[in-house]
């Protein structure tokens, strides 16, 4: 809600009566008065991202039990050490005496994530990581600086870019492996709408009405580029015959252009991401006409999505078939594709048979586990997606 009225002037011969906001709030507030209503795209990307008041620039902690959501992450160090045994196992057959290995984390928040995964490597596998030298995409000086205080104690054996482009520049010849846990689904995606009558998509943007933002229905875009390069072009003319009026989906084009330079970064190695989402079949049954955009503040769902920018997340679910479409357009090939549980579950079988059982888990360790893998839990709602190269 926005209150305490005052004048806002954007130039000496435009006054319009507005509602104080926040700084973001302002920001905002200023696109869309100079230049009408915004692309949800871009309110989500100032909404997460904008410096020093996005909702991931926050100093408060805004992951965990105590934040407004959680990840298999916060759920403690037994994601991470399952991961380093599966990175273990990838890298098993390269020679590791004579090249470096580098692993790629982006999307790394606090770092929490590459601490108990170097930890695990630097315990079991001293050989390995030895060889391993990670490495982190963060374009954000704050959260590299949250990270940094994290993995202190690993000292040169971490190190950070800004972007993947930087990573193509720096890359060893070896093996690689790039991965990310829950980056997709926060990345900016445009909100369409489908018109039934004029047989067109229309995108919903973000204006102003009555001191709140508002969706507001934009032009069509039935021959924009936005629809033609995505994922709705390729939906045949039987489906869309029978798509409800006001069909609501998401596309991401940032998700899909970040994987597609990601997979053409690796010359041989491991692409990998874990993160909720579905099939564009799935995204296209009827019980979803209003799309999968979501926002959430201490756990609990908020129903407007709009309502105070930076304070709450935002979220939309990945469409994989999307994201793996563009690692196979890149020369990846698909290893797997299924639900966490799953994917943990053998992992954890692997681990356990090579060590004879040794490694099995605590009371806190199988609490953990369940956590990660039940269906009811996370076990199901997300996902992991495995291709390669080479």
């Amino acid at each position: 809600m926005l209150c305490n009225p005052r004048e806002y002037q954007l130039n000496p011969h435009h006054t319009r009566t507005i509602y104080e906001l926040n700084t973001l709030g302002e920001k905002i507030l200023t696109e869309i008065l100079r230049a009408g209503p915004l692309s949800f795209a871009r309110f989500m990307e100032l909404a997460l991202y904008c410096p020093e008041y996005g909702f991931y620039e926050k100093e408060a902690d805004t992951v965990g039990w105590g934040g407004d959501f959680y990840t298999s992450v916060s759920v403690g160090g037994l994601f991470g050490q399952l991961l380093a045994f599966q990175f273990a196992e990838w890298f098993g057959n390269l020679p590791i005496a004579d090249c470096r290995l580098p692993i790629v984390e982006a999307g790394a928040h606090d770092g929490k994530l590459a601490w108990d995964i170097l930890g695990w490597l630097r315990e079991h596998r001293p050989a390995l990581f030895e060889r391993v030298e990670y490495c982190i995409i963060e374009p954000s000086p704050r959260r590299r600086a949250w990270q940094t205080k994290t993995l202190e104690s690993f000292g040169t054996k971490v190190r950070w870019l800004s972007d993947l482009s930087a990573l193509a520049r720096h890359d060893a010849a070896g093996g690689q492996i790039i991965f990310a846990n829950e980056l997709l689904d926060a990345m900016p995606v445009h909100r369409l709408g489908w018109d039934a009558t004029k047989r067109a998509w229309f995108e919903w943007g973000v204006g102003l009405s009555e001191n709140r933002f508002v969706w507001q229905r934009l032009n069509q875009v039935a021959e924009n580029s936005l629809v033609e390069r995505s994922w709705l072009a390729a939906l045949p003319e039987e489906l869309l015959s029978v798509l409800p009026d006001g069909y609501v989906v998401e596309i991401s084009p940032a998700a899909e252009q970040w994987w597609s330079e990601a997979a053409r970064s690796i010359a041989s190695g491991w692409l990998l991401t874990f993160d909720y989402g579905f099939t564009t079949e799935e995204l296209l049954r009827p019980e979803r006409r209003e799309g999968t955009l979501r926002s959430y503040r201490q756990h609990r769902l908020v129903p407007d999505v709009l309502a105070d920018p930076g304070k709450q997340d935002i979220t939309a679910h990945v469409n994989f078939s999307a994201i793996q479409s563009a690692g196979e357009a890149a020369g990846l090939t698909t290893e797997s594709f299924e639900v966490q549980g799953r994917f943990l579950t053998k992992l954890a079988a692997r681990l356990w048979h090579q060590t004879g059982g040794t490694d099995r888990l605590s009371e806190a360790g199988r609490r953990q586990f369940q956590s990660l893998t039940h269906p009811q839990n996370l076990g199901q709602s997300f996902r992991a997606l495995v291709q390669r190269r080479g």
